[in-house]
């Protein structure tokens, strides 16, 4: 069905709730990525079926299986595209808090 799909929004739902600047915006979509990605990771490398079974039904792998199940063509491509702006800056929000901080500890 559309379980992943309405898991996605709902975490992006939450992110739009807690703040309005445009940074958190782009934090909190990488962090559902990343988090995704996580949950993924966990699903291929424990063996126990019923864990396996519950994310692969509940929980996306990432944003971009996302795209690629529900679009197709065009629209899956500029959405696609849209993902990876969304992540170029987040890298350069990620590189500027790192240049900053000039010291590691």
């Amino acid at each position: 069905m559309y379980v992943d799909l309405i898991v996605l929004f709902v975490f992006l739902v939450i992110v739009i709730i807690y703040s309005k600047k445009f940074p958190t915006y782009i934090f909190g979509f990488a962090m559902t990525d990343i988090f995704f990605r996580i949950l993924n990771f966990l699903k291929n490398n424990i063996p126990i079926s019923g864990i396996k079974g519950e994310l692969s039904k509940y929980v996306p792998s990432s944003i971009p299986s996302i795209i690629d199940k529900y679009t197709d063509g065009t629209i899956s491509l500029l959405l696609t595209w849209g993902y990876v702006i969304i992540m170029i800056i987040f890298l350069y929000f990620i590189v500027k808090i790192f240049i900053k901080r000039k010291k590691i500890v």
